[in-house]
């Protein structure tokens, strides 16, 4: 993107004046570097985003947008139901609640890499990961309910984890308002057998190790130092989020005529907060967000006993688990009073500041851990949420290090079985059932994870806590 086309407020922040139809500004976080790798496609989203029914202070982008469906992936959007505020199923995405969990291991790596490679491939054996995979666990009709309406605190009901992880879970592992009714037979049947998969795409497992620390005090605080072995997971509500996202994305953008929505983009297809196909879809979405929710906390169990087959003595103790891809009812203060706000986080994450109410005792003074995903073979981070943070995007940071390229475009230009040769000759070990898969999600596919987590610092969205990076993946 040309830089000349925004209003330049600092080094971090750019922002699109209103113009015809545009009920707010829109923020676009990043340095100049980033600004000018960005599709021109993220500014018109952020534009037509910013032309939706009660939206409130601006339409925000984070350090690693990228075109998505709709809204940009790395898009926030807050909206008042008081002012004929809008729900938008694009504006969630279709991997709802995708989220990333990361566990402390007490292991260093000096321990781990005399089994790395018989790590690797128990992992590989014991997640099952990749397109349409399955899982050995099967719900009956009761159960699916019981587990939308659940989240995690179900699976750990059912044996899958311990209760201690509840109070490191976004939610403490349940989202309030989930509705099993408003989620169609065929979302259902999809998740069946796949509760406890990982799926496909950008989604893995990565053993890590820190590498580097950059806060001295908030890493003591999240039990994190040089040389730890940490255990990563990146994944969502697998086919049940997708078919949910489809079937309201469509019947909203059918709705929009008669609802008085003038669409300026029909993936941006939404409803009004307190309509009945609204109240539907937040209804469904919840219960998308306790399905990702229960699946993140069922794979974490399986990891865990794999982990401790090799070192009985492993900790395993949840550093927290965080979702992107949702919409969420929040407090924040606008205009100097607080306000219910349905605030839209689309390939984005909440970084709650210190002293938030929301975050466990044991964190509260530090800021919320917010974890950033990097790309297959690159770093990836641990953050922390600032209070400045709340004025600048509603405690919101980016979620990882976004796309650069397409995935046919990767495709094209590597081999999956070399780049896990490659990678291999680094010392990280790459387990997947596809080839393809791994050649579609290259590290040369994503934006450099260091400079856009710098650009969140920077712009006060978050602050550099710790670098990780992986000793083995296992992806979809």
């Amino acid at each position: 993107m040309d830089p000349a086309r925004f209003t330049r407020l600092d080094d971090t922040a750019w922002q699109i004046e209103r113009v015809a139809g545009m009920r707010v500004p829109a923020v676009i976080y990043a340095d100049e570097a980033l600004i000018r790798d960005m599709d021109d496609k993220v500014y018109e989203q952020a534009v037509n985003v910013a032309k939706l029914p009660g939206i409130v202070k601006a339409s925000y982008a984070m350090p690693d947008a990228h075109w998505g469906y709709g809204f940009p992936i790395g898009g926030v959007a807050a909206f008042d139901p008081d002012q004929g505020g809008i729900v938008s199923a694009g504006g969630v995405g279709f991997d709802i609640s995708c989220g990333v969990r990361t566990m402390l291991t007490g292991l260093t790596l000096d321990d781990v890499a005399p089994v790395q490679k018989a790590l690797a491939d128990q992992l590989f054996r014991d997640i099952p990961a990749g397109v349409g995979s399955k899982g050995a666990i099967t719900l009956d009709a009761a159960e699916m309910e019981q587990m939308l309406e659940g989240g995690a605190a179900w699976a750990i009901e059912r044996g899958f984890g311990d209760a201690a992880d509840l109070a490191r879970i976004e939610e403490d592992g349940t989202v309030a308002g989930a509705r099993a009714d408003f989620v169609s037979e065929r979302a259902k049947d999809r998740q069946q057998r796949e509760m406890g998969t990982l799926g496909s795409g950008n989604h893995y497992l990565e053993i890590q190790v820190v590498d580097e620390i950059f806060d001295a005090a908030a890493a003591q605080a999240f039990a994190l130092a040089r040389n730890d072995i940490v255990m990563t997971i990146h994944c969502g509500s697998r086919g049940l989020g997708h078919q949910i996202g489809s079937e309201y994305l469509k019947e909203m953008a059918l709705a929009a005529k008669d609802l008085g929505i003038d669409l300026p983009d029909r993936d941006l297809a939404c409803a009004p907060i307190r309509s009945e196909l609204g109240q539907r879809y937040l209804g469904a979405m919840r219960a998308a967000t306790n399905c990702a929710l229960a699946n993140r906390q069922i794979i974490g169990h399986l990891a865990r006993q794999v982990v401790r087959r090799f070192f009985p003595q492993a900790r395993l103790d949840l550093l927290f688990d965080v979702s992107h891809n949702t919409c969420k009812v929040e407090t924040h203060v606008v205009d100097g009073r607080p306000r219910e706000l349905y605030v839209h986080r689309k390939g984005a994450t909440r970084a709650f500041g210190p002293g938030h109410p929301s975050l466990p005792e044991s964190l509260r003074a530090v800021g919320q851990p917010v974890l950033i995903g990097g790309s297959m073979g690159t770093a990836s981070y641990v953050l922390a949420g600032v209070e400045a943070g709340e004025e600048a995007a509603f405690s919101s940071a980016c979620h990882g290090a976004g796309r650069a390229m397409s995935r046919h475009a990767a495709l094209k230009r590597w081999s999956g079985r070399q780049i896990v040769d490659d990678l291999a000759g680094r010392g990280i070990l790459v387990r997947s059932p596809s080839t393809r898969g791994i050649a579609e999600e290259a590290p040369g596919a994503y934006k450099n994870v260091s400079a856009v987590v710098a650009a969140a610092e920077k712009a006060r969205l978050s602050r550099r806590v710790a670098r990780v990076k992986p000793v083995i993946c296992i992806k979809g």
